[in-house]
């Protein structure tokens, strides 16, 4: 009798198909396709905002809202106000700079999640670099902040305060913001499409968020023992403190907590990137 041969569990090693991601030829093949993530982001402004009866002024009026909100709330109950007015700051303005920085990443990350479920139909007909979605959902939450931040110069002029003179390094924040959204857009987006359960728990996890970010309140009121790993973990938190320092304090960031979180988003990104690109291969069959 001829001995029975065994069925392997797979195919061998040497055969299994192994996609290897580049990170130059992924942002190459992106920046080809930088018009159609103008397009999309063209497109998902004028679906958010047409036929809608105050226009762009949603973008504004969630911020704006959650200002007076920590401000009666905060200054009549807490003292977390006296910690703006120690540097100076009226706490509306302490805290919309804060919000300012939050309602981005919350817009960017709960619009990016969803970016390719609601594309499915189109990135089943047209190839093209399936990070265009989550990154047009970025460019969208950047408008809506630039409009955002209308309100913060109509502050400014209410309380007779002019920015600071530090405030030309805030670009720096507003790119470690970016990569930190866009790192958690391109985690959650791939993995929406395989876990939808994620869609129904971003809500309960932006509001936690908010609370564990120093939007509300300042940095300062974290334990000094632990505002590394605290700045580790939430990048954000060095954001909105460095908006804070140089756009009302008129002082240089903390740049030890800054480099920290510049290397935690990077990381996140880098991350975020990797799992997308994992995930890829599966998406338009499963979207």
């Amino acid at each position: 009798m001829r001995p029975v041969r065994e069925i392997p569990a797979g195919p061998p090693s040497e055969l299994r198909f192994k996609r290897r991601t580049g990170l130059i030829k992924g942002v190459r093949e992106l920046w080809h396709a930088r018009e159609l993530v103008r397009t999309l982001a063209e497109r998902d402004l004028r679906a958010r905002y047409k036929q809608a009866v105050l226009g762009f002024a949603w973008a504004i009026l969630t911020p704006v809202m959650l200002m007076v909100v920590f401000t009666v709330v905060f200054q009549r109950v807490g003292d977390v106000s006296k910690i703006a007015q120690a540097h100076g700051a009226p706490y509306p303005l302490f805290s919309y700079v804060g919000l300012l920085g939050w309602t981005f990443f919350m817009t960017a990350v709960t619009q990016g999640a969803s970016a390719i479920v609601s594309n499915g139909p189109l990135l089943n007909k047209v190839y093209c670099p399936r990070e265009v979605f989550p990154l047009a959902t970025i460019i969208v939450a950047l408008f809506d902040m630039m409009i955002a931040a209308i309100v913060l110069v109509l502050l400014f002029g209410i309380y007779t305060k002019a920015p600071a003179s530090t405030s030309y390094i805030a670009p720096l924040f507003l790119v470690i913001q970016i990569e930190v959204a866009l790192g958690a857009a391109l985690l959650l987006s791939a993995s929406v499409v395989y876990f939808r359960d994620i869609r129904h728990m971003l809500p309960l996890l932006m509001q936690m968020g908010m609370f564990a970010t120093p939007v509300a309140y300042g940095l300062d009121q974290i334990t000094k023992e632990w505002l590394v790993p605290y700045v580790a973990a939430n990048p954000l938190a060095a954001v909105i403190d460095g908006y804070r320092r140089t756009i009302l304090y008129g002082q240089q960031p903390d740049w030890e907590l800054t480099g920290v979180a510049a290397l935690s988003a990077s990381l996140m990104l880098l991350v975020g990137y990797k799992v997308f690109k994992k995930l890829e291969t599966g998406i338009a069959d499963v979207a």
